[in-house]
């Protein structure tokens, strides 16, 4: 199987080569997708040898042509930008798409896959917040393979095997909690983004760590949720499970519940999604069950984490809250992290951006970025406003 990786420098993009490297017989790449650490993806590049490499711009390309050459590394075709994604994701040399991509750079590239009839490992969750219906709809229209790759998505998918899709009552996806799962409301408006880039379990990028710790990533995994296994958003329950080892579970209408349980690894869903419907042997080492275990359930505070509620408000709300969302946290996220507002500025920025843009009605996947550009602008003013209430004079 040839596969192209969407966001190969990043950490899911870097498990999977992981799980490629471990699996040559079965596996070769076909091209990798980086953004700009040219570094990393010239390593990537002497080690896997792509048909195809690409980056974001095209300053970045002499830099690589450069690390190439001095390391004698035999030069594959080489590209850049969006359309260069998109030309890689429905390439015929290409068997399987892993989108790992953060953000909606990974949306058009990601449903042009989807239209040439591949099959995917998702990982990109604004492909699904952003162009949930667009997007479902497509892989139904062409009978695609739509396998996910977050752990909890991957284990609900696994969870789901057990019986009818008629007979589930509920689908529960588990946090950890982030790092400020025990923190007072006053205790968050000091969070700085050296704490809050801190998790507790996971290693992932900047923004996803930061939405766990706001509890926003688990908003948009019931919104994927939602659109992945068809359920309306009251049958996606979330709670917080701070070990992280049962990363879904699926409630059968005779009360039965069948839970996924493995390793806290991400190659764990990985090789599930690029093997299935086989399994292939673990590529991590297994749970000790000889070790006594303590697993604690309990409920999200939603006081506390009004990012998960507006993500539940959005979903059921429909039509373009969800892009709106996913973009206005993207922008108030970044300037968090820049320190050009406070933590709970964040939640504050998302709200007030969802009631100034409103609610429309997306029909193409043109017309989802453009209410993301739209939200986005909207966004940075609001953030702009935020960090001004705060600034000392």
């Amino acid at each position: 199987m040839r596969i192209t990786v969407l966001g190969s420098t990043g950490s899911i993009g870097q498990s999977t080569l992981d799980v490629i490297r471990r699996n040559r017989d079965r596996f070769q790449v076909d091209a990798l997708v980086a953004g700009r650490n040219i570094e990393s993806l010239a390593a990537q590049i002497a080690e896997f040898a792509p048909r195809v490499a690409i980056v974001a711009d095209e300053a970045s390309l002499p830099l690589l042509r450069e690390l190439l050459a001095e390391r004698s590394i035999p030069e594959p075709e080489l590209a850049w930008g969006p359309q260069a994604y998109v030309d890689a994701a429905t390439a015929p040399e290409t068997d399987f798409l892993m989108s790992s991509i953060v953000g909606v750079a990974g949306l058009e590239a990601t449903f042009g896959a989807i239209q040439a009839g591949k099959r995917i490992g998702l990982a990109n969750k604004e492909t699904l917040v952003a162009a949930g219906a667009i997007v479902m709809g497509e892989v139904k229209r062409r009978g695609v393979e739509l396998i996910p790759v977050d752990s909890e998505h991957n284990g609900a998918h696994q969870c789901l095997r057990a019986g009818r899709r008629s007979e589930v009552t509920k689908l529960i996806l588990t946090a950890s909690g982030g790092p400020f799962r025990k923190s007072s409301k006053s205790d968050m408006s000091k969070v700085t983004p050296e704490q809050a880039l801190n998790h507790p379990t996971w290693k992932m990028g900047p923004r996803i760590t930061v939405d766990s710790s706001t509890l926003m990533n688990k908003g948009f995994e019931v919104i994927e949720a939602c659109w992945l296994f068809d359920l309306p958003v009251e049958q996606v329950e979330v709670v917080v499970h701070p070990q992280s080892t049962v990363h879904a579970m699926v409630e059968y209408n005779d009360g039965s519940v069948i839970a996924q349980v493995c390793a806290t690894d991400m190659r764990m869903p990985i090789q599930y999604a690029m093997t299935w419907p086989e399994r292939a042997p673990a590529p991590v080492p297994r749970l000790e069950w000889s070790q006594a275990r303590t697993w604690d359930f309990e409920p999200p505070d939603l006081d506390r984490f009004p990012l998960l509620r507006l993500a539940y408000q959005a979903q059921a709300g429909g039509g373009s809250l969800t892009a709106t969302l996913n973009a206005a946290d993207e922008i108030a996220v970044e300037a968090f992290l820049d320190g050009r507002i406070p933590f709970p500025a964040i939640w504050e920025t998302v709200e007030e951006t969802l009631s100034r843009v409103g609610r429309l009605e997306p029909k193409t996947i043109g017309d989802v970025l453009e209410i993301d550009r739209r939200s986005r602008a909207v966004a940075r003013e609001v953030a702009e406003q935020r960090g001004a209430v705060v600034r000392p004079h």
